[in-house]
């Protein structure tokens, strides 16, 4: 049994998703503390909720995780339960998005979620968070044990997502932006270890993101420039990010996600 289920998804929060989803889960695990992490995954973007969901995930009391971002839904991609090392179970789409989490913790096992008597029938082919995993957590979380949920998966079978790589180089480093935030700072997959790893170490890097090109602090935080100003500074996870001081990033350089940025020495 779980006490805790987080919820994952692209939904937003303007239409009636989220909450029916919620409404789904308290039906058959009314004492199940229900936490969502974010709906604000941008739409169909499998890879950034990949990311919000692995790094969130270690702030989070083990339970059942729901994450959603599934631009495949009602096509021959299958519905998954992932169990990892520490005891959670991951709930959702067999895309990639709940395997950089999974791995973070280490996967044990996986089953295809084909038995119907733990979903909502008739299935909507459009509708999996509610019909299949929304009701597939709340019966883990009263204490389903997950082999009953289907087949078991070979966890060499899971669908894995092309992450974009860093490159690095003598005085040089080509990151993606992975990450957006509401307040336009530039999420980078690289880290001040990739910066050192091609010699960049100085308190100012050149920088190429979009339009902008120019010379750049490398701080610790927001308030280390002036307002209006950009800074690069390693973000609460751990990842390099541009960001502007009162300001967004995206539109002062013009850049979108998986857009590349490049850092270099002076």
């Amino acid at each position: 049994m779980f006490d805790t289920i987080t919820l994952l998804t692209d939904f937003g929060l303007e239409d009636d998703f989220v909450g029916v989803c919620h409404g789904v889960i308290a039906r058959i695990a009314p004492k199940a503390k229900v936490i969502d992490i974010t709906h604000g995954v941008r739409p169909q973007a499998v890879l950034q909720g990949a990311i919000v969901l692995a790094r969130s995930l270690p702030f989070m009391l083990v339970g059942v995780h729901v994450a959603v971002v599934d631009p495949g839904v009602g096509s021959s991609r299958r519905a998954i339960a992932i169990t990892t090392a520490d005891g959670r179970i991951l709930v959702g789409p067999d895309n990639g998005v709940l395997i950089p989490a999974a791995e973070r913790f280490g996967i044990t096992g996986a089953v295809e979620l084909t038995s119907t008597r733990y979903h909502l029938v008739p299935t909507s082919r459009t509708f999996h968070a509610r019909d299949i995993f929304s009701p597939v957590a709340a019966h883990l979380a009263v204490g389903v044990p997950v082999f009953e949920l289907g087949d078991a998966l070979p966890t060499a079978s899971l669908m894995r997502l092309n992450e974009p790589r860093v490159t690095r180089r003598d005085g040089r480093v080509e990151a993606a932006v992975v990450d957006i935030d509401r307040f336009g700072n530039l999420g980078l997959n690289a880290t001040r270890d990739d910066l050192i790893a091609a010699s960049i170490d100085a308190p100012e890097v050149a920088v190429e993101a979009g339009t902008f090109r120019g010379v750049v602090p490398l701080a610790g935080a927001f308030a280390d420039v002036p307002a209006g100003e950009l800074v690069l500074l390693e973000d609460s996870y751990g990842a390099l990010a541009l960001a502007v001081n009162g300001g967004s990033a995206r539109e002062r350089c013009g850049v979108e996600p998986g857009e590349t940025i490049v850092v270099a020495a002076r």
